[in-house]
C-alpha cells in the first residue's frame, strides 16, 4: 500500500494531538492539496487506523451536515460521514465529564441499528428496511478538534465528521411502527427548547441518509455490517454546551434520549 502524502500524515498528526491534549489546533484544510475531500478522508482514516492500533473498538458510523440548518451554520452543502468507536458512547442520564471534549455541540437525529450486512453499492429502501433491527432516539455531542469551529467540508471530513460522543435512548422501535420522515423532534436545553425539527430536514428522510451511507461506504470496499449503528444526522440545529447544561431531546413515536454536561468544580 502506498504511503499517504507527507500533507496528510501531518495533518492527521495535528488532529491527533489536539485529540489527546485537549487543545485545539488551525484549521488543517491548508496543508491539503487544493482542498481535496479525498485527502481529508486519508487523514480520517490515519487516525481512524491509529484508533484501531491503540485497541479502540469500531461500532457504526454517523453521517454529518445531512440538516440544511447546520449545512448553513456551518457553511457546507453535502454531507460526510465518521466513525464511531465504542468509547464515545455515553449512557443516557450520564453526567460528560468537564474537559473531556473541547468544544461540544449537541444535536438530536435517529439512530438506526443494523441486523444484517448492506454490502450493495446501490441499496434500495426495502434492503435498509429488511437490514434494520431498531431505531432509536439519539444525541450526539460533536466536537471539532479545530480552534474556533473555523472549519470548511475538509477540516470536517479530516476531524472524523467532527464526532464526539453519542448517546442513545432505550425504547427501540421497530421500522414498521413509526414514520421516521415525518417524526418531530423537539431539544431542550436547560428545560428550553433550543432546537426543532422534522424527519424531512434530515436528506428528506433519514432512511435518504442512511442509504447515501450504504451506498457510499460499499463503493469504497467498507460497507456497512450487521450490528452497526448508524448516525444518520441532526434533525435541526446544533447547540453549544457547557459545564452544569442538560439536554432532552423529544422524538416523535421514538421517545426520548437525555445527557448531561458535570458542573465545573472548584
Amino acid at each position: 500500500m502506498p504511503h499517504p502524502p507527507a500533507a496528510v500524515v501531518k495533518a492527521a498528526a495535528l488532529l491527533e494531538e489536539a485529540a489527546r491534549t485537549g487543545v485545539a489546533r488551525p484549521p488543517v484544510r491548508d496543508m491539503l492539496p487544493d482542498a481535496d475531500i479525498e485527502a481529508a478522508y486519508a487523514v480520517q482514516r490515519l487516525n481512524v487506523e491509529r484508533g484501531l492500533a491503540a485497541g479502540r473498538r469500531p461500532v457504526g458510523r454517523k453521517i454529518g451536515l445531512t440538516s440544511p440548518a447546520v449545512q448553513r451554520q456551518l457553511g457546507v452543502s453535502q454531507p460526510d460521514f465518521g466513525v464511531l468507536f465504542a468509547d464515545m458512547a455515553v449512557a443516557e442520564g450520564e453526567q460528560i465529564a468537564s474537559g473531556r471534549l473541547l468544544q461540544p455541540k449537541v444535536e438530536a437525529e435517529v439512530a438506526l441499528v443494523l441486523e444484517a450486512d448492506l454490502p450493495h453499492r446501490d441499496p434500495t429502501v426495502a434492503d435498509l428496511l429488511r437490514a434494520t433491527a431498531f431505531a432509536l432516539p439519539a444525541l450526539e455531542i460533536v466536537d471539532s478538534r479545530i480552534a474556533d469551529w473555523d472549519i470548511t467540508l475538509v477540516d470536517t471530513v479530516a476531524d472524523n465528521a467532527s464526532s464526539g460522543l453519542f448517546v442513545l435512548g432505550g425504547t427501540p422501535a421497530p421500522l414498521d411502527r413509526v414514520d421516521l420522515r415525518g417524526v418531530r423532534m423537539t431539544l431542550a436545553k436547560n428545560g428550553e427548547t433550543v432546537s426543532n425539527g422534522t424527519g424531512t430536514d434530515c436528506l428528506g428522510g433519514p432512511l435518504n441518509a442512511a442509504l447515501w451511507l450504504a451506498s457510499t461506504l460499499a463503493g469504497l470496499g467498507d460497507p456497512l455490517r450487521a450490528g452497526d449503528i448508524i448516525l444518520t444526522g441532526a434533525l435541526g440545529p446544533m447547540s453549544p454546551a457547557a459545564p452544569g447544561d442538560e439536554f432532552a431531546a423529544q422524538i416523535e413515536g421514538l421517545g426520548t434520549v437525555e445527557v448531561g454536561f458535570a458542573a465545573l468544580t472548584a
